[in-house]
């Protein structure tokens, strides 16, 4: 079994170096783990192969293999990913404001890493590039724990990039992973409060669920994607029409993807039918209501079960509403607080969607795919936070960082 308190004390260790490392030093680095990773390109493509052709063993869709699958140009792109980090401002020693007490201290706000993160998340090779490269640049030290379904794809870049840290005269415990993919190592893991400061996790609905009720280090909740379109009745058909493909069709297997589209009943006749064309030329499954059926010719009728369920398929649940307030309704009821979007051309329809729904990213008018840290310019992201503690939305550099107060004086004792 996995000595977790031995990485534990190593990434300790490490994360004291990491959080006194000059920024130059750093960025430094991460272009070295950046050209490491270029350099292993068919030694990576390999080890992925191994994983790949276990996929269908464990069950796992052809849909969730892309999100296991990696190719030369994957790699490249974690790749970039990695040096576009390098160039952001490191937050570490900002002090975001300053002020002078009636006592003459003057009190700074100061940023500092968190310390050890602790990451759990599922499928997908790039996150662990994207964690490795924003905690070593925001100062934390990192242990990950993916899952069985890519191991060797794991296993091999956190080598590539330990190796170049190596090579470079830095500690390689400022990067870890956990190799014992079993329940029983992950949920020690989630209570190794001795050495974690915070744990992440990354993945579907059951894992989030597992690691809430399982864990008791400080856990940072990375939602699931149960996300929806609300099409108004005053819309740009096309843009609409547009907009939806892209949000369920680009990517379905990502947590940004849209799994219901709720459609106004005064554009549903013209829209609904547009639509089904689109999309079931793109595979799409479609489960609507009673209303919506009766526009649509190849769908079936939708469950409540639909409405709650965050399918990661090329499937599409549909729902025909009488009004704005019934949209945000069924919106604040099903939403996992993810994406939320609305297509339309009626200002104060669009400022009250942005005003009445409560999730990470509101859109008017734009595809939810957008809700990620690269597409907001954070370089990559450690996940998508659906919380409102600490950090909510994508979490780049700054949401990997905790403060302190620096207080200076000159002699002032309290009376």
């Amino acid at each position: 079994m996995t000595d977790l308190i031995q990485l534990g004390k190593q990434a300790k260790s490490a994360s004291s170096q990491l959080a006194l490392l000059e920024t130059s030093r750093k960025n430094d680095l991460l272009e070295k783990m950046a050209t490491a990773l270029e350099e292993h390109i068919p030694a990576i493509l390999e080890a992925n192969e191994k994983d790949l052709s276990r996929a269908a063993d464990y069950g796992i869709s052809d849909t969730m293999q892309d999100r296991l699958r990696l190719t030369k140009q994957r790699i490249m792109d974690m790749s970039a990913g990695i040096r576009q980090i390098a160039t952001l401002p490191d937050p570490i020693g900002e002090v975001d404001k300053m002020w002078k007490t009636v006592d003459g201290l003057m009190i700074g706000q100061q940023r500092v890493p968190l310390g050890v993160i602790g990451i759990i998340y599922e499928s997908r090779p790039n996150v662990t590039t994207d964690a490795a490269s924003l905690c070593f640049k925001s100062g934390n030290s990192v242990i990950l724990r993916g899952g069985k379904e890519a191991i060797h794809s794991n296993q091999k870049l956190v080598a590539i990039l330990q190796d170049s840290l190596i090579e470079n005269d830095f500690s390689p415990y400022a990067i870890q992973l956990i190799t014992d993919s079993s329940y029983e190592v992950a949920n020690e893991f989630m209570r190794l409060n001795d050495y974690l400061d915070v744990l992440i996790p990354r993945g579907g609905a059951n894992l989030i669920r597992r690691v809430k009720e399982n864990a008791t280090v400080p856990v940072i909740e990375t939602g699931t994607g149960n996300n929806h379109i609300y099409i108004d009745s005053d819309i740009d058909l096309q843009m609409a029409l547009n907009i939806v493909v892209n949000a369920k069709v680009q990517r379905p297997s990502v947590c940004n993807a849209i799994e219901t589209i709720l459609v106004h009943e005064a554009i549903a006749p013209t829209f609904l039918p547009a639509i089904e064309t689109v999309l079931l030329a793109e595979n799409v499954a479609l489960r609507g209501d009673e209303k919506a059926l009766t526009y649509l010719t190849n769908a079936t009728l939708a469950t409540q079960e639909d409405f709650e369920t965050e399918y990661l398929e090329l499937i599409l649940a549909i729902k025909v509403v009488s009004s704005l307030d019934e949209a945000l309704n069924h919106i604040n009821q099903y939403s996992t607080r993810h994406s939320e979007a609305i297509i339309t051309n009626n200002y104060f329809a669009s400022q009250r969607f942005l005003n009445e729904v409560d999730a990470a990213a509101v859109y008017v008018n734009a595809s939810t795919r957008f809700t990620d840290g690269f597409m907001f310019g954070f370089g990559a992201e450690i996940g998508i936070s659906t919380q409102k503690l600490h950090a909510r939305g994508p979490m780049g550099l700054n949401e990997l960082t905790s403060t302190k107060y620096i207080v200076y004086g000159n002699g002032q004792v309290r009376s």
